[in-house]
């Protein structure tokens, strides 16, 4: 199928988008990289009457450093992320994230910020962004607000962004020593995740300082598997095992053709193992 008509602009600033925003909140979509609007237009599961193109606001690309933030562009690439080094210094868990999302055509096109507002729950940057304890930049009419990423992801494919308001960046804590790993598992390459886990491990010496985890796919929004992390702290690599073994509690997987809800439970454990076995180095 193709879209239905829409009247297609291109603002060159935030201000002006927003202009736009307002002229229609209820009939406009804001287009990013398109990698996630474009396919459900072509279903006509979306069918806005204007589509506001934001890639010529160059304002919301880059990456950088801000103190002890690290501060991404909301219309930064995949690629660009992946492939940073100031990423895979202070924030190793994002880029390797960054690099599990589909394939290199996509990477090269898609947003973070259109994939952080699509909210997919299969998709690869809520879990680890919020095992970060992230904020999300929001700007509308009324301003300029920051929102944890806790409090970013409401439900499926809902997110704290209002029809009047646009993404402009991410910020995360730098975690700089630390060591970090996304496991991803899906039956195909490319594939939304079946189940992932993102890990990011402080060690002092043999023992594990600090832990961070996040779950993808095992609910409507991403889980941050914070008694296992408090199970963690202070073990060894001889204690992954037993302090994982409840990693997927209080989680609400879906069930499909993929697997059932006690099937994603499952992976969610192997999964973590794996990841913070890696992490750990």
């Amino acid at each position: 199928m193709i879209p239905s008509q829409f009247d297609y602009q291109t603002p060159a600033t935030v201000d002006e988008a927003l202009s736009l925003l307002a002229a229609s909140p209820d009939t406009s979509k804001l287009l990013a990289g398109g990698q996630s609007l474009i396919p459900v237009m072509k279903l006509r599961m979306a069918d806005p009457e204007h589509v506001i193109d934001l890639g010529k606001i160059d304002a919301l690309r880059g990456i950088r450093q801000d103190g002890d933030r690290l501060v991404v562009g909301a219309l930064t690439h995949h690629h660009e992320i992946a492939t940073s080094p100031l990423v895979a210094r202070l924030a190793p868990l994002l880029g390797k994230a960054a690099a599990t999302v589909a394939d290199s055509q996509v990477r090269h096109r898609g947003t973070i910020g259109g994939a952080l507002v699509h909210a997919d729950p299969a998709g690869d940057y809520p879990a680890p962004i919020l095992a970060m304890e992230g904020e999300m930049v929001i700007t509308g009419s009324g301003g300029t607000r920051t929102v944890s990423a806790a409090d970013f992801f409401e439900d499926f494919f809902t997110t704290a962004v209002g029809d009047d308001e646009v993404l402009t960046e991410i910020r995360v804590p730098t975690f700089e020593g630390w060591g970090a790993h996304y496991e991803k598992f899906t039956r195909v390459a490319q594939q939304w995740s079946i189940v992932a886990v993102a890990a990011a491990v402080r060690m002092d010496r043999d023992r594990i300082a600090e832990a961070r985890i996040g779950l993808t796919n095992m609910g409507p929004v991403p889980v941050r598997a914070a008694a296992a992390e408090q199970a963690l702290t202070g073990g060894t690599a001889s204690d992954v095992r037993d302090a994982l073994s409840g990693v997927a509690e209080g989680t609400d997987p879906p069930s499909d053709v993929n697997g059932d809800a006690n099937y994603r439970r499952h992976l969610a454990e192997v999964l973590a193992r794996r990841a913070v076995t890696a992490a750990m180095g």
